[in-house]
């Protein structure tokens, strides 16, 4: 039965593969666009690698497609070391398409007329492009690397919640270019975090951190096994009866975070194709494992 979950979570990953890394190459070429045309310009620091380039090209002037390649690079060396290698190879393509994009578009900055005045303009468009783009990339079950995977060590070898590290990272880094670009900077760099994250989370992920589900199949032992041994999630059994054949029914009830589910509606519709499910956002999870 492990063998036959492996196998599951494997035709996942293979499932539209060349769908989803196109969808991947795209959304790490409209980032490198941002970042060329909105960020870089108007000195917007806004936490992770983008924040850290633009400050060193000010400072410094290193070449932002270097040091964004050299930081993403010593991030997915320190996967490889701490997470291992599965979770590693969703960030190797990021890892090096990101920063050639970003070379390959840096032209554009001279090329291109933009009208940078109007600050907030700019921030609400690279906030909800940037958003849009990162979105598609976590749909697609990639990652695009970088200090994240800081947060991911953090969390798995001193159990600080990846979201609370990642904030506390980028916060830094933001505070850090207040120094040089000034506190109103630091301020449009906040709003545009915010638009960035909202369009994440309720446009492309949804409205909610978790996902619930209530499922309905003929195969109720080895979707439980599934999820339980292989997702590591809980599950609560009820029953229910039918209001046209009065028959009675095994509902599977569980909560999972949004980075789960397309793990979740792919596993149960290879284990049953018959399978009937239904999703909500849960707005508030307390409890449990």
């Amino acid at each position: 039965m492990e063998n036959f979950f492996e196998s599951i979570l494997e035709t996942i990953k293979k499932k539209s593969r060349l769908r989803r890394l196109l969808t991947l190459i795209i959304a790490l070429f409209v980032l490198a666009l941002v970042y060329n045309l909105l960020l870089l310009p108007t000195e917007l620091v806004a936490g992770g690698v983008n924040g850290i380039a633009v400050i060193t090209n000010y400072v410094y002037q290193i070449d932002s497609s270097l040091m964004i390649f050299l930081l993403s690079l010593s991030c997915l060396l320190f996967s490889w070391m701490y997470l291992g290698t599965e979770r590693t190879t969703g960030s190797i393509l990021a890892t090096f398409l990101y920063p050639l994009f970003v070379k390959l578009t840096s032209f554009l900055t001279q090329n291109v007329t933009i009208n940078y005045d109007d600050t907030f303009l700019i921030i609400i468009f690279a906030g909800v492009i940037g958003g849009l783009a990162n979105g598609f990339i976590y749909k697609t079950g990639y990652s695009n690397g970088g200090l994240p995977i800081i947060s991911q060590i953090l969390d798995k070898y001193f159990k600080i919640p990846v979201t609370k590290s990642n904030m506390v990272i980028n916060t830094i880094i933001i505070l850090i270019g207040s120094v040089f670009f000034g506190w109103s900077m630091m301020m449009y760099a906040i709003i545009l975090v915010f638009i960035n994250n909202l369009m994440i989370d309720k446009v492309l992920l949804g409205i909610s951190n978790n996902k619930a589900f209530y499922i309905v199949t003929s195969k109720e032992k080895e979707i439980r096994e599934y999820i339980v041994n292989k997702l590591h999630h809980t599950i609560t059994v009820f029953n229910v009866k039918g209001a046209f054949f009065e028959k009675t029914k095994k509902v599977l009830l569980l909560v999972v975070p949004t980075r789960d589910y397309y793990k979740v509606t792919e596993g149960i519709k290879l284990i049953d194709p018959k399978v009937f499910f239904v999703v909500e956002d849960a707005y508030e999870v307390k409890g449990g494992k």
